[in-house]
């Protein structure tokens, strides 16, 4: 197994708090947390060894510590059985968790300016990515939005990592109202940001990524995609997109992402199997000359 693959392992909690609208657990998890790079996530195991609920539940991770006994911090919301399970747990109980999972997100060679977008929860993996950001002496920027103040995540962390930090939520409880891509056009003008990473529900993603369209910089989004198994084999959480060939793909959110370019990311159809997918039904491919297909169409 590669040194930075991901293990299964049964780790101890240390600790069980709320953030707001979340809960966050922390684990000992030393293999996980020396393999871990920003925008990655877990799988973990609910409902105990008894339990009938078989699937993983994935989350974001927050915050590593590989120093100081190798510690994992994930943030999640009670949403049904499994997550309200979870939020039972307390410290010295045992979780069965896989990590870390997927691709992380692309770090700069020199120093840039970065602008950090979140919504909701989707702003837990950018802390990591933030810290590793400005070790390679990048400027960081954040954006974070929420529904409502307790759904903006970890306000006071981001004022004192970034640069500038900018909260919006949709019923103007915290920081300016409106959805979190409002802002994020002035904050890449006033700081004149090489590039966007960005984390949050598909709609967020997709006006994200429209913003640094027009303002002609690349953007890497994490996406927030249904999963079932975490580990790729089940297909569940497919998302289209368009590979350095010019052909779409069903890709794996959890293995071949969860990060991508964000010009990649077709979000108008996720959802669907777009037509003009490989593989999609009715998909045909381009016959090459001097296959049987050309052939044929010649003869």
């Amino acid at each position: 197994m590669s040194d930075y693959g991901p293990v299964q392992i049964r780790c101890p909690v240390l600790s069980v708090r709320r953030v707001d609208a979340y809960y966050a657990i922390t684990v000992v998890a030393p293999q996980i947390a020396e393999r871990f790079r920003a925008g990655q996530f877990v799988a973990v195991a609910v409902g105990g060894e008894a339990s009938a609920m078989l699937l993983r539940r994935p989350f974001a991770v927050h915050d590593v510590k590989p120093d100081y006994g190798g510690t994992v911090e994930f943030l999640f919301s009670v949403r049904g059985p499994g997550t309200s399970w979870l939020s039972e747990r307390r410290s010295r109980d045992l979780l069965d968790v896989v990590g870390p999972v997927g691709r992380p997100f692309p770090l700069p060679r020199d120093p840039v300016n970065c602008a950090l977008v979140g919504g909701g929860s989707g702003g837990a993996p950018l802390f990591p990515l933030a810290h590793a950001l400005r070790r390679r002496g990048c400027r960081v920027d954040f954006v974070l939005g929420g529904a409502s103040a307790d759904r903006v995540f970890s306000a006071i962390t981001a004022r004192r990592v970034a640069e500038t930090a900018t909260f919006t939520t949709d019923d103007g409880s915290f920081g300016v109202r409106g959805p979190v891509t409002a802002p994020l056009g002035r904050v890449i003008e006033e700081s004149r940001s090489d590039v966007v990473y960005a984390c949050g529900p598909m709609p967020m993603l997709r006006e994200t990524g429209a913003v640094a369209s027009r303002h002609g910089i690349p953007l890497q989004v994490a996406v927030e995609e249904t999963m079932a198994c975490g580990t790729g084999l089940c297909m569940s959480c497919v998302v289209p997109v368009v590979g350095e060939d010019g052909v779409t793909r069903m890709v794996r959110a959890c293995i071949d992402g969860p990060v991508f370019r964000g010009e990649r990311v077709r979000f108008d159809d996720v959802g669907t199997i777009p037509f003009d997918a490989l593989g999609a039904p009715g998909w045909k491919a381009r016959p090459e000359p001097g296959d049987g297909m050309a052939d044929r169409a010649a003869g």
